[in-house]
């Protein structure tokens, strides 16, 4: 007799759900990553280094605030929905992530590399890739031609020049330890001492290139929550979203203020402050989005201009970057004089580049669909 296997699946909300938020949030990272102020690489306790103005704290509380809740969502979601399959044995889905994630982390990161490659052979675009510091790799050497052959092959496996696909090199790091992790989450005793460490390193913004704090606490949280049963649907009354919802707003206005004035009233001790902070945020910004955002899910996800463009959450995310920050510093050379034009390339420069991944995302699915699925992983067919 045949085996009937119980598969447990998610309903039809939740799945619609899950395909929202993975869409706002790489829509929203675009946004992040075209953060322009003067010091641009962002970290829980960056301080803008400039004064306060509209410009300014609009961006630092965008881009250092209320965004920052998507990729422990995205962790969170992963590790849940990883969990969901252990019907499917271990090798099968392991090779199944290699195809999925690996191979689309090689042809882009291929991508990036060959796209700054060609850029640094005009003189122009040459001062683009070198003013950006995306492949500065010391205090001379600021292009790929610079590199030596093992320094290039260091950028295409483990630290691409497109600098989004961190998520993707840890996420198949965390999918092929996943039997370790599920043994830890699921012991009385031992997954108090696992989550405790990763708490230690997500709260320190610890990272080692194949382990991040951040990815670690939370794509074990996905676990767990599958494993337990927990309710995703309703919040437990401790998880009110519209207190969570208070909090998150405030406490994004409160790290931004401190972020820019924080020195004056508390000296040094304001970076472990807004560092603290910045936790706060995104913790609250999770509970406020996941249970306080179902009205946002039902709205968009019955517009089917909506529900088609989401499928390119993953072109999106994988064709954004580098070109944004080049795009930011050419754009920056020509409108320096224009008022007001930090802000329109915050929010413009985005915009088209989205519109630009969608665009040729859906060029080339229909063109060459096979590609296509190379490309992406099999997603957004």
């Amino acid at each position: 007799m045949e085996q009937i296997i119980n598969t447990p699946k998610l309903s039809e909300f939740n799945s619609r759900k899950i395909r929202f938020w993975s869409f706002t949030a790489m829509f929203l990272l675009v946004f992040v990553h075209g953060y322009n102020l003067n010091i641009n690489y962002l970290q829980p306790w960056t301080a803008p280094g400039e004064p306060i103005s509209f410009t300014t704290f609009t961006e630092y509380f965008l881009a250092n605030g209320i965004f920052r809740f998507r990729i422990p969502m995205l962790f969170i979601i992963s590790g849940y929905l990883f969990a969901m399959h252990d019907y499917r044995p271990y090798g099968e889905r392991t090779r199944k992530r290699l195809r999925t994630l690996f191979a689309p982390y090689l042809i882009w990161s291929s991508f990036g590399l060959l796209l700054t490659w060609l850029l640094e052979l005009h003189p122009f675009t040459r001062d683009i890739v070198a003013g950006s510091h995306i492949v500065q790799i010391d205090e001379t050497r600021m292009l790929l031609h610079d590199y030596k052959w093992y320094e290039l092959a260091g950028r295409w496996i483990l630290i691409p020049v497109p600098y989004q696909l961190w998520f993707i090199r840890v996420l198949l790091i965390y999918n092929i330890a996943y039997p370790a992790i599920r043994w830890c989450v699921g012991r009385r005793i031992g997954k108090w001492v696992f989550f405790g460490i990763a708490f230690l390193m997500w709260l320190s913004t610890a990272g080692f290139v194949l382990i991040e704090g951040e990815g670690l606490l939370f794509f074990s949280l996905g676990v767990w929550m599958q494993k337990n049963n927990y309710n995703i649907d309703q919040p437990a009354r401790w998880l009110n979203p519209v207190w969570w919802g208070a909090g998150f707003f405030g406490l994004s206005v409160l790290k931004t203020f401190l972020a820019f004035k924080g020195e004056l009233f508390l000296g040094g001790a304001v970076f472990p402050v807004i560092t603290l902070m910045h936790k706060l945020v995104v913790i609250s910004g999770l509970v406020t989005a996941w249970y306080g955002g179902n009205f946002l899910v039902r709205f968009f996800m019955e517009k089917q201009w909506f529900v088609r463009l989401s499928a390119f959450s993953f072109m999106i995310y994988a064709f954004h970057a580098p070109l944004v920050a080049y795009a930011t510093y050419a754009v920056f050379t020509y409108t320096g004089h224009i008022l007001g034009y930090r802000m329109l390339t915050f929010i413009f420069l985005p915009l088209a580049i989205i519109i630009l991944s969608i665009s040729l995302g859906a060029l080339i699915r229909k063109l060459m669909p096979q590609f296509y699925g190379i490309l992406t992983g099999g997603r957004g067919f």
